[in-house]
């Protein structure tokens, strides 16, 4: 759920029953705060804690690792070692994320050593997978592939996945069809390896091999998954569904987006069509790309709060390239910070820049 405000009310609950410093409590509220967005807010209750068990610190490097802040996980991480604390296989799935939202292969390559070597814990799916991401977003495909023959248990849905996406992004047409037929095996009804195919073809110009991906969804009857985005405003959750046009406000928001639209141009900004994955005119894509969900609910924020409040959003799919340029432009000729949550981590937009340096 995207409810902000309510977990900030339990708290204030936790605060007023005085059961706010009871370590299982301040634990969830770490938790809670991570995974809402609000980092910062995590870190001030993982501060206050008089103690600590494993829970605590374990969110706060998942949080951290979640939020791309790497260098503040791996902080934690190294003042958990120096307390002599025991860790266990959530802490290192947490350490090893963190380094692979930024990219950090060599230190990643090092934890994974060291919780084998100095911490004799055995490495589950969650760190072989973690290793694969690791190596793929950094285009080290080859030694993704290494790490997946070496593993000794059969690799699941999510490794190919991770592949898959990977193989997309970096355009290695021959590994992105071996890891869809892996994962079609694996998961015939699940849309995801079917629409990451499709759309590697779309990008490489093969619109035939991707009209006859786009058939074999259709013979088996598998859906897309649409793209939904949540904004709460006023301690109310609103949904969009891309293009949109059921809200009440569905003209102010659309009329708001076109008024963006020609202020970030006047900016500079210019829609990368090379994410829509249509074969029709420029003019078209840019239309289906301004309609995406995420936009909606940022569009509707604006005009639904103050000046200077922060927007937070959350997606069920990956933020596009495209949106992600147009959310940075955004956070800056509106003067808001704006926080989204997609379906790989949070992105922290403010005046023009992303805390992900653009690598997620």
């Amino acid at each position: 759920m995207a409810a902000v405000e309510q977990g900030k009310q339990f708290h204030a609950c936790a605060i007023k029953m005085r059961l706010n410093n009871a370590l299982c409590v301040s634990s969830a509220l770490v938790t809670m705060y991570a995974k809402r967005g609000n980092i910062e807010s995590a870190h001030e209750v993982f501060k206050r804690q008089k103690e600590r068990d494993l829970v605590s610190w374990n969110s706060m490097i998942s949080g951290y690792a979640q939020h791309g802040q790497a260098n503040k996980a791996l902080e934690v991480f190294e003042k958990m070692q120096k307390q002599n604390m025991e860790m266990d296989v959530v802490t290192f799935v947490g350490v090893i994320s963190a380094c692979t939202h930024a990219g950090l292969v060599d230190k990643g390559e090092k934890y994974f050593n060291l919780m084998i070597n100095d911490h004799h814990i055995s490495p589950t799916v969650e760190h072989y997978s973690c290793m694969i991401d690791l190596y793929s977003r950094a285009g080290r495909l080859e030694k993704a592939i290494e790490t997946i023959n070496g593993m000794p248990f059969s690799p699941g849905a999510t490794i190919w996945r991770t592949l898959l996406a990977a193989a997309r992004v970096h355009r290695n047409i021959e590994l992105g069809k071996l890891a869809a037929e892996k994962l079609i095996s694996l998961q015939p009804q699940h849309s995801a390896a079917y629409v990451l195919l499709s759309n590697m073809y779309a990008e490489a110009g093969n619109w035939q091999e991707r009209a006859n991906v786009r058939r074999l969804m259709d013979r088996r009857k598998v859906k897309k998954e649409p793209g939904y985005s949540w904004i709460e405003v006023k301690n109310k959750t609103y949904s969009f569904l891309a293009g949109d046009t059921s809200h009440p406000m569905s003209d102010n928001i659309y009329s708001k987006l076109s008024e963006l639209i020609i202020r970030l141009r006047d900016a500079g900004y210019q829609p990368d069509t090379n994410y829509v994955f249509h074969d029709v005119e420029d003019e078209q894509k840019e239309a289906v790309l301004s309609h995406h969900s995420e936009r909606l609910a940022i569009a509707f924020g604006l005009i639904s709060t103050n000046p200077g409040i922060p927007l937070q959003i959350v997606k069920n799919l990956r933020v596009c390239v495209d949106c992600h340029n147009f959310i940075k432009l955004v956070s800056l000729i509106e003067q808001r910070y704006i926080v989204v949550r997609d379906s790989n981590r949070f992105h922290h937009f403010k005046d023009g820049v992303c805390t992900c340096g653009d690598y997620w």
